[in-house]
């Protein structure tokens, strides 16, 4: 059984002597309440999939019954089998709270819940409020954060708050412990999948005890491998039962596996720095780094406390953020999911100068808060020079009449990211604002082919005849498409709304607009009218009858 280790008792606590005031609840409620401002300022932050999964919320809100949408859109819970935690609550709490109260909430619980799961689970083990949780805070921001994986971050957290209490029952009747396992697996497994294989994870490490002593028995081992194969059993169980009866799986009918790895030694460290990547991963590195180096000076001094279970999850969390492929089964990013869950257990499995005197705990304190609250500013920084992007998309959907197809495009940049524009990419590279012109969903009731619908993986479908120019995912494809016959037969291969496009919409949306297209320029094809210019965003009345094809000088050059 785990062996407990509590929080160091002092007889009398002098000036010099703090040790057991060490108390991290003012700064934890601090980022919380300044996360929760961040989600109330910003409606629409730099968040890549946050847009798309707000559009979705709003028609599983109700908006799914307003005109034109009866005919584009008809929901089947029967598609998916996770993944849908927060379209479920979409369906059942979005009436009553509404769609954008809704919204925010999850991307708040999106922020927080992973670092607070940790520090609970911190907690849990070592005993009292040290500074070190405070540190956890900075895991709030990470790459799956800023992309926008809402359902896989509230996963997180549900995983880590699950084991603590996972913790508390391991000394109580076996049956309790089962039917607790299997219920929360259950529930893991509706929000996301790899939340559920995270709270295994977790709860095999904790299985694991202390330290490595139950190795040195014969006996011991076995009766720790008869523990970890009841926990995945209970764990696996769900799963297996919905996988059973599910009608669809992620990239049902496509080619294969369609697996891209990560090939090569600067991939896969650009992939483990995805744990606390977000707009310049310098920068970003730069404010973690202090977090490192108190952990070295800890276990250098000998004041660091280390659960020795949740260190063998930690690499082999470690070593799956290495060995799994970037994109499999229609779904991206993959192996970026595993870089966050080993840094989540490593700052939740260590205790590092827990017995510090007075004045240098106050100093731990403060580089500590610096460091996550310097984070944390710089996040804000970036919410709030991307507002202006959103707003500029809210203005020109106000032009788009309600029924209207919208066809959504971008100016591609010659270089993707940069300090200057940062809180329009994120990590390295990756555009945050491509799923902006799905808002014409909630915002125009207008079509927009690019909504989130994939099977096994979202409860909501596209009717005929609009599936013909709709697409599971998408991403914005530059405005060069469309002069450029070479670049429109590569593109529709994976945007096949892109064909007789003039007859297919009625506007096209450009987002990025204020910077030239590293293909056309500012270029666009005959038979366009400018609707509305706010700047980073355009919209283009499609005129049905066209005009003769102009090939731009370089377009096929620049392919």
């Amino acid at each position: 059984m785990m062996e407990r280790i509590a929080a160091p008792v002092h007889a009398a606590a002098g000036p010099e002597d703090l040790t057991a005031r060490q108390d991290s609840t003012v700064a934890i409620i601090a980022f919380v309440a300044l996360a929760a401002a961040l989600v109330v300022l910003f409606p629409f932050p730099p968040v890549l999939d946050y847009a798309n999964h707000y559009a979705r919320i709003w028609l599983l809100s109700g908006g799914i019954g307003e005109p034109p949408f009866p005919e584009i859109y008809a929901i089947d819970w029967n598609r998916t089998f996770t993944n849908v935690g927060i379209d479920l609550l979409a369906a059942w709490i979005g009436p009553l709270v509404g769609a954008d109260r809704l919204a925010r909430a999850l991307l708040f619980l999106a922020i927080v819940l992973p670092p607070l799961g940790a520090i609970s689970l911190h907690r849990t083990l070592f005993g009292g409020r040290h500074y070190w949780q405070i540190a956890m805070l900075s895991l709030g921001w990470c790459a799956t954060m800023i992309g926008g994986f809402i359902n896989f971050q509230i996963g997180l957290g549900m995983a880590l708050f699950f084991a603590c209490a996972d913790l508390r029952l391991q000394r109580r009747n076996f049956a309790l412990l089962f039917a607790w396992r299997f219920a929360a697996a259950l529930v893991l497994t509706v929000m996301h999948i790899f939340s559920l294989g995270f709270y295994m994870a977790v709860v095999c490490g904790l299985e694991f005890s202390w330290r490595f002593d139950i190795l040195r028995s014969k006996a011991g081992l076995m009766r720790l491998v008869g523990r970890l194969a009841l926990a995945i059993g209970a764990c696996a169980l769900p799963p297996l039962a919905l996988y059973l009866r599910t009608t669809a799986l992620p990239n049902a009918g496509g080619d294969g596996l369609g697996l891209v790895w990560n090939d090569g030694l600067v991939p896969i460290v650009m992939n483990l720095l995805s744990a606390i990547t977000t707009y310049v991963p310098v920068v970003d590195v730069l404010l973690v780094l202090p977090l490192i180096l108190i952990c070295t000076r800890a276990a250098r001094a000998g004041d660091i406390r280390m659960h020795a279970g949740l260190a063998v999850a930690a690499c082999g969390l470690l070593l799956l953020s290495c060995a799994a492929p970037l994109h499999v089964l229609g779904t991206g990013w993959i192996s970026w999911r595993f870089p966050v869950m080993a840094a989540l257990v490593a700052m939740a499995m260590v205790c590092p100068f827990a017995n510090l005197p007075g004045r240098q705990a106050l100093l731990l304190a403060l580089v500590v808060n610096l460091a996550v609250f310097g984070r944390t500013g710089w996040i804000g920084w970036n919410w709030w020079l991307a507002q202006k992007d959103a707003a500029a998309v809210e203005t020109v959907l106000k032009k788009v009449p309600a029924g209207a197809a919208v066809l959504p495009l971008g100016h591609e940049p010659e270089t993707a990211g940069g300090f200057a524009h940062s809180s329009r990419h994120f990590a390295w590279g990756l555009d945050t604002f491509r799923h902006l012109p799905t808002l014409a969903v909630p915002f125009s009731h207008a079509f927009v082919p690019t909504l989130f619908t994939a099977k096994g993986k979202q409860p909501l479908t596209v009717l005929p005849p609009w599936s013909e120019i709709a697409v599971p995912e998408g991403n914005l494809v530059s405005v060069g498409v469309l002069s450029c016959p070479e670049m429109m037969q590569v593109y529709k291969a994976y945007a096949p709304y892109l064909s007789d496009w003039r007859s297919r919409f009625d506007f096209i949306l450009v987002a990025n607009a204020d910077i030239p297209d590293r293909y056309v320029g500012v270029l666009m094809p005959a038979g366009l009218t400018l609707v509305e210019d706010a700047g980073f965003a355009k919209l283009y009345a499609i005129d049905k009858a066209g005009e003769p094809l102009s090939v731009p000088a370089g377009c096929v050059a620049a392919l």
